[in-house]
């Protein structure tokens, strides 16, 4: 194929992406950036304006501390999970990623109404908790961080494991075995062989389950309510109650830096992983 008939075929893909995707994104960057008045031009004024509000820096640090801990108790979870569905039989496994599919076509919105039933003052969780006499009166677990959490973790967890899988099942079954032939225990297989081999899904997982956590607007709205604001609920408050769209272009422009960042932090920590494994191999050699 010539490169001629190459541009062809990507030409209807490119101007649909620059259409719906780039040209929207620079207009968000214009917005956020433009400084009016003055001697206009752009720079950071919006920013700064931002984060004066103790409430937005509340919030913005909020939704990085949630989307975080949601992606480290995912990887965290998911690794034991993903090794033991790569060890089941064909047949099975694709049953079991059938099962931890399933949740993914399930509308959020029902998704979070099931916590709604089960951390509400008279859900199953109180129920469970005053009929054992762990507690006197039904507790407040609607509407705090610990709902937000749990619901998005519950939403994203799927996308950690599928990742994970996918990169587990291309590691040689051989090679674990070699390392435990060589002397190394279940722990040090797992950290010396099992995880540089796998770190690509970690970083693709990790960065679903961020970017999920961060931009999910339904669940924190749902389970945080105006108590627990996280930035997706902001930005809503900002375009639809304040009609303020300047600072909604700085909130997603900090959705979108904050996502490439963390990213990038992923693959940087992935790549001194591998250059230590490397020196280490080095100077064993």
């Amino acid at each position: 194929m010539s490169a001629r008939i190459a541009w062809w075929l990507l030409a209807p893909a490119l101007a649909f992406v620059s259409l719906f995707f780039l040209l929207p994104v620079l207009a968000l960057l214009a917005g956020a950036f433009r400084v009016e008045g003055g001697a206009g031009g752009a720079g950071l004024a919006h920013f700064v304006a931002f984060f004066a509000e103790p409430l937005h820096e509340q919030v913005y640090w909020r939704t990085l501390r949630i989307a975080l801990l949601a992606t480290f108790v995912s990887a965290l979870l998911c690794y034991p999970a993903a090794m033991a569905m790569v060890k089941v039989p064909p047949p099975w496994r694709g049953l079991l990623t059938g099962l931890v599919i399933l949740p993914l076509m399930v509308s959020p919105i029902a998704r979070t109404y099931s916590w709604i039933v089960l951390l509400g003052r008279n859900g199953f969780a109180n129920s469970l908790l005053v009929g054992s006499g762990a507690v006197d009166e039904p507790l407040t677990l609607l509407f705090t961080e610990g709902a937000v959490f749990v619901g998005l973790l519950q939403l994203m967890m799927p996308l950690m494991l599928v990742s994970l899988v996918a990169a587990l099942e291309n590691v040689p079954a051989d090679v674990q075995a070699a390392a435990q032939t060589l002397g190394a225990n279940r722990w040090q297989t797992f950290l010396r062989v099992t995880l540089p081999l796998t770190q690509e899904g970690l970083i693709i997982g990790g960065t679903l389950v961020f970017t999920g956590c961060v931009t999910a607007y339904i669940t924190p709205a749902m389970l945080g309510g105006p108590k627990v604001l996280m930035l997706e609920t902001l930005l809503y408050q900002k375009v639809n109650v304040s009609a303020d769209t300047t600072a909604a272009s700085v909130i997603a422009v900090l959705l979108l830096v904050t996502t490439v960042l963390v990213n990038q932090g992923l693959r940087r920590v992935a790549g001194v992983r591998a250059a230590r494994g490397a020196r280490r191999r080095g100077a064993a050699a």
